[in-house]
C-alpha cells in the first residue's frame, strides 16, 4: 500500500507523505517522554530554558551554587597543577596592592557563571571578571548528589526577578598566585530581596565545601566547624584583617579593640569568615571598600549560624540587582549577634574620640 495519500486542492493533486510527519511525532513523543523520567532537579539544563514560568526553585539553586563552586574548583587544580597561570595585572586594589588575573580566574568563571546562567536564564548572576570573554560554551546538569543525605532542603519558589547571584570565580588570586593555597576559595552566593540566604565557599585544595541556606541546613563540613568550642565572654578579642592592608589597620585595630587584641592577618574574605566558624578568629573587620561577591557568600553562612556582618555603621548590605557592587562602608562580621552588638559599641566610642572617623 502507498504511503503517500491524495488530495484535490483547487482542481489539483497533492500528495502528502506521511513518513516525515510520522517521524517527528515520534521524535517529539520521545524528548517529552525522557525529560518527563528524569527527576525534576536531573532535567538536562536545557530544561530551565523551555520552562515559561517566572519561578525559580531555591533547592535547586542550592544544588546548582555548590556544582558551580566545585567545578570552578576544578578548573583553578588544573591551572596550578600545570603553572601556566598567564598572569596579568588588572591595577591596583583600594590599598595600593597589585591586583593580578590568572587563567585560573577566567576558567573558573566561564564554568561557573555560564553553567548557572544555562539552567537558571531569568536569574541575574554578577562574576566578578564578567568583563572576561568565554570563548567555550560550559553547562552542567543539576546533581542532587551534591546534598548530603541528612540535608534539610525543601523546594521553595521565589520570583525570579526577586533572585541575585553573586559569583567569586577564584577568591585571593594574589595567593594563588604566591602558592599559598589555603587562602583560595571559589564561592557563590544566592540573594533573595537583596538578603543573602545561600552561601557556598569551597577550597579547590583541600575539597572542602561549606554552604549554607538560611533557616533549612548546612553542609557537614559546615556543621563541623561550628561545633568547635567558642571563647570565654571575657577572653581577649580575635579579629582576622586583610593581609594586604597596611599598618594602619593593625593601629586602628588595636585603638578600637585595645592593646592586647589578638591580630590575625589572612587572605580571602571567603577564609576569613570560615576562621571565624572554626573558632580561630572572633571577628572580621575591613576598613576599605570591598566588593560584594566577595563577601555575600560568608555573609549568609553567618547569618545561618546566627552570626552578622554589616558596615562599619552597623548597617545591612544590600546584594539586590540594583545596587552597586560595591560596599563602600567597610565591613564588620562577628559570629554571634550579641558579640557584634558590643564590637559595634567599641567602634561607636572610638569615632566619638576621633571626630567620627575611622579611617
Amino acid at each position: 500500500m502507498s504511503r503517500e495519500r491524495k488530495e484535490i486542492m483547487n482542481g489539483r493533486t497533492i500528495r502528502i507523505n506521511r513518513v516525515p510527519a510520522t517521524i517527528t511525532a515520534i521524535l517529539l513523543t520521545i524528548m517529552l517522554v525522557y525529560f518527563l523520567n528524569f527527576h525534576q532537579e536531573e532535567r538536562p539544563s536545557i530544561y530551565g530554558m523551555l520552562r515559561s514560568d517566572n519561578k525559580v526553585n531555591l533547592r535547586k539553586m542550592l544544588i546548582a551554587a555548590i556544582q558551580a563552586a566545585q567545578r570552578g574548583g576544578l578548573e583553578i587544580l588544573d591551572v596550578a597543577k600545570s603553572r601556566q597561570l598567564k598572569e596579568r595585572s588588572k591595577g591596583k586594589t583600594a590599598e595600593g596592592v597589585n591586583d593580578p588575573f590568572t587563567d585560573a580566574d577566567g576558567r573558573s568563571h566561564c564554568v561557573m557563571k555560564q553553567g548557572l546562567k544555562r539552567i537558571f536564564p531569568r536569574v541575574q548572576i554578577f562574576s566578578e571578571e564578567d568583563k572576561e570573554h568565554c570563548k567555550d560554551a560550559h553547562s552542567f546538569d543539576l546533581d542532587p548528589t551534591v546534598l548530603h543525605e541528612t540535608a534539610k532542603v525543601p523546594n521553595v519558589a521565589v520570583t525570579a526577578q526577586d533572585v541575585t547571584v553573586w559569583v567569586d570565580p577564584l577568591d585571593a588570586t594574589k595567593e594563588f598566585t604566591e602558592e599559598l593555597y589555603e587562602y583560595v576559595t571559589t564561592m557563590v552566593c544566592v540573594a533573595v530581596a537583596g538578603q543573602p540566604v545561600i552561601g557556598v565557599i569551597h577550597n579547590p585544595f583541600s575539597g572542602h565545601t561549606a554552604w549554607a541556606w538560611v533557616g533549612h541546613s548546612m553542609s557537614e563540613y559546615l556543621a563541623e566547624l561550628h561545633k568547635v568550642p567558642r571563647p570565654k565572654v571575657d577572653s581577649e578579642p580575635i579579629i582576622t584583617i586583610s593581609r594586604s592592608h597596611t599598618a594602619a589597620a593593625n593601629d586602628l585595630t588595636r585603638g578600637v579593640f585595645g592593646p592586647n587584641v589578638n591580630i590575625l592577618t589572612a587572605a580571602g574574605a571567603g577564609y576569613k569568615v570560615l576562621q571565624m566558624v572554626a573558632n580561630n578568629a572572633t571577628a572580621y573587620l575591613h576598613t576599605s571598600i570591598i566588593k560584594k561577591w566577595d563577601i555575600c557568600a560568608g555573609d549568609a553562612i553567618l547569618r545561618a549560624l546566627g552570626g552578622a556582618m554589616t558596615t562599619l555603621s552597623d548597617e545591612a548590605i544590600n546584594y539586590g540587582p540594583n545596587e552597586s557592587p560595591v560596599n563602600k562602608g567597610g565591613l564588620l562580621a562577628s559570629y554571634s549577634l550579641a558579640q557584634h552588638g558590643e564590637y559595634m559599641e567599641l567602634l561607636s566610642k572610638y569615632r566619638a574620640q576621633h571626630n567620627g572617623k575611622l579611617r
